[in-house]
């Protein structure tokens, strides 16, 4: 029996990997093949596996939905959030009530039930699922705006403890354990809070200890990581929070802090995701019964028309009228409203608890989770490109660099992509105007490694590989960027700068106008200035708005170190 479990997960994960390969090039999301290789190899298909335990694949559901938030919030950058997150809550709350309201009163018409029968079902189906986005956004050739994709992303990644608490709150309702009201408000609010407090606290708590513990085997410090999603999740269910808020904040945290063996660990994180999204898609296939989704089939086709087309757009347009979108953008988002695995594993709850027609409303549950992905999953490009909201994507470097190590080294590794209007474009790497501290380690051109020399002339579509000190990444940035693009450089933060570097290069880099001669060094602009009687450590020199201090002279009073400053204009005219 052992042998064959193990023979049959081999053969099905083997599927699952061959089916996301065949997803990308039939336009079909991965986890609507996952469901069918599931749904071919349970009890009513060719494999005739029969799986019929609630309880256990709600806990498998759980487990794995946990390690997909994880690692949604540990490739979520802050810069995203500070761009989306006002909208994203409010669509994570008031966009999840509405949808799920509207869904109810319809589904309790068509169903001839109960409202508050129709308002569970509406719950259940109510939120966007991260799986399904993140899949699809980062690895569904669909390239949009970068707002667009900070705000789903933001969206599916958080908007799964409200879908959890309507659900909970719907089935304590009808089994007449808690009334509508202030109890329920406060259940949520609860959840909300404490899910906040333990999922930035554990994060803080997690970086403090990896970093410090100073493990002798790398291997373990990816598993170190997974011990904290998994403690934050237990520890704050057991306190009544929400366990899958906390671990997205959790790894939210983690992700845009540095970290003790940094890409070791997100490639771990990122393979256990994927693992987890095969693993709980495939077994929520083999649960289903396709006969008994036919016999629900025009139903949870009202039923899902009535979510797609009229219940999340409506919920979208509320819930974003405060922020002006452009109604393409509306139109863009109320299509992105995949259901996935989250609405199967909250579909599971009244199973267990014997809630009336729970049975009927799994069925209409997993009918709808197909429908949505295959029809919105499937159209996502289109719809994109018919919208005007597609953009270039970044070509990806051909090979990474990477630095192993079990301490924290202050040092970080950048890929920069070498565009048409790029700065850098078209310019050797001796004339780069590179600060100090700061190393082009390799070039990759067409599938190619170039060892750069200082001759070496950057082309577009070159990835550079840099490595740099953490503080100079600002101004490496402003380099490599376009010309057009506004790139934020700390004023008044002090860049080592090489004294060889010429006027010309830091006026054509930097953007500055300069009065002095552009072919001159800076070492020799600086004596020019102070006069080279005068040229001391210590000593500043202000050439227009760029302000330089001398930090080292050699013993023939050559200028050895010198720290730039990009002054505001208040501090120039003081």
């Amino acid at each position: 029996m052992v042998d064959r479990l193990i023979l049959v997960c081999g053969v099905l994960l083997l599927l699952g990997i061959a089916s996301n390969k065949l997803s990308s090039r039939w336009g079909i999301p991965g986890l609507v093949l996952f469901l069918l290789l599931g749904m071919l190899a349970g009890s009513e298909g060719i494999g005739g596996i029969e799986f019929e335990n609630y309880e256990l694949a709600h806990g498998i559901g759980t487990v794995a939905l946990v390690m997909i938030l994880f690692d949604g919030g540990l490739s979520t950058r802050f810069s995203a959030i500070r761009v989306a997150w006002k909208s994203s809550i409010v669509l994570a709350t008031v966009g999840v009530f509405i949808t799920a309201a509207i869904t109810g009163l319809a589904t309790s018409w068509i169903l001839e039930i109960t409202l508050m029968e129709g308002l569970l079902l509406g719950a259940i189906v109510s939120s966007t699922d991260a799986a399904a986005v993140f899949s699809i956004l980062r690895s569904g050739g669909v390239s949009l705006r970068k707002h667009l994709v900070s705000i789903l992303e933001l969206e599916s990644g958080s908007n799964d403890p409200m879908a959890i608490f309507l659900t909970v709150g719907c089935i304590e309702v009808l089994a007449h354990k808690m009334p509508i009201g202030i109890e329920l408000f406060g259940l949520f609010a609860s959840q909300m809070l404490i899910g906040t407090a333990f999922g930035l606290g554990m994060g803080r708590l997690a970086i403090l200890i990896i970093n410090r513990i100073e493990l002798d085997t790398a291997g373990l410090y990816p598993i170190l990581v997974s011990t904290f999603c998994l403690l934050t999740f237990g520890v704050t269910t057991q306190c009544g929070g929400s366990g899958f808020l906390a671990v997205y904040l959790t790894g939210l945290i983690l992700g845009n802090n540095r970290l003790v063996f940094q890409r070791g660990i997100r490639l771990f994180h990122d393979a256990s995701a994927w693992l987890s999204q095969i693993v709980m898609f495939v077994m929520l296939g083999i649960l289903s019964f396709p006969s008994r989704l036919l016999e629900v089939g025009w139903k949870g086709l009202l039923i899902g028309c009535v979510l797609m087309l009229i219940a999340r757009p409506v919920a979208i347009m509320l819930s974003l009228a405060p922020f002006r979108f452009p109604w393409r953008e509306q139109l863009f988002i109320s299509w992105v409203g995949l259901k996935g695995a989250v609405p199967i594993v909250l579909a599971t709850f009244p199973l267990m608890l014997g809630t009336p027609r729970a049975s009927l409303f799994f069925d209409i549950v997993f009918f709808i989770v197909v429908l949505s992905a295959v029809l919105q999953g499937s159209t996502l490009r289109l719809a994109a490109q018919w919208l005007g909201l597609t953009t270039t994507p970044d070509p990806v470097p051909p090979v990474t660099l990477e630095i192993s190590s079990l301490r924290n080294v202050e040092g970080d590794i950048v890929d920069y992509l070498v565009s048409e209007d790029s700065r850098a474009a078209g310019h050797m790497v001796k004339d780069l105007a590179l600060p100090e501290g700061v190393v082009i380690a390799t070039l990759v051109r067409n599938e190619q490694l170039i060892p750069p020399q200082g001759k070496t002339v950057l082309l577009p579509s070159d990835h550079a590989i840099v490595v740099l000190r953490p503080e100079r990444r600002a101004i490496v940035n402003y380099i490599f960027a376009s010309h057009d693009a506004v790139v934020e450089i700390p004023k008044a933060f002090e860049f080592p700068m090489r004294p060889t570097t010429t006027l010309r290069e830091l006026t054509e880099f930097y953007g500055v106008a300069l009065d002095e001669p552009l072919d001159i060094t800076l070492e020799e602009a600086l004596k020019k200035a102070l006069g080279i009687e005068h040229v001391l450590p210590g000593n500043v020199v202000q050439l227009g708005p760029l302000s330089f201090r001398i930090r080292s002279i050699d013993r023939t009073g050559g200028i050895e170190a010198v720290g730039m400053t990009i002054q505001t204009e208040e501090q120039s005219n003081s």
